[in-house]
C-alpha cells in the first residue's frame, strides 16, 4: 500500500499525517470533524490549554459515537455499510429484472 504525507490544521496547529491515497478523503473529513469539535469546546468554555480542549472534544466525540452505536444495536439506525450492501443487492436484482424484460 502506498503512503503519502498530507498537511492538516487542527485548532490552528499544523500536523503532517501519513495515509494511503484511498483513505485521504476520509482522513481529511475526520480532521475537519475534530477541528470543529475542538473549536466548539474552546468557544463554549473557559478552557485554554490545547490538551484540555482536546480531551473535552474527544469525550464529546466518544459520547456521540456511543449514542450512535447504541442506536444501531437497538435497531434505531442502520450502519452505512449495511445500507450500501443492501442497495448493491437491490441494484443487482433490478438489473436482472431489467435484463429479463429486455430479452422478451
Amino acid at each position: 500500500m502506498t503512503s503519502k504525507q498530507i498537511e492538516v490544521s487542527i485548532l490552528g496547529a499544523q500536523y503532517r499525517l501519513a495515509c494511503s491515497p484511498e483513505t485521504e478523503g476520509a482522513l481529511r473529513e475526520a480532521v475537519a470533524r475534530v477541528d470543529a469539535e475542538m473549536s466548539k469546546v474552546r468557544n463554549a468554555s473557559s478552557l485554554r490549554g490545547t490538551d484540555r480542549i482536546a480531551v473535552m472534544a474527544a469525550l464529546s466525540l466518544a459520547s456521540e459515537l456511543l449514542k450512535l452505536q447504541n442506536s444501531v444495536r437497538h435497531g434505531e439506525a442502520f450502519p452505512a455499510e449495511e445500507i450500501r450492501r443492501t442497495m448493491h443487492q437491490m441494484n443487482e436484482q433490478l438489473n436482472v429484472v431489467i435484463s429479463q424484460s429486455e430479452a422478451q
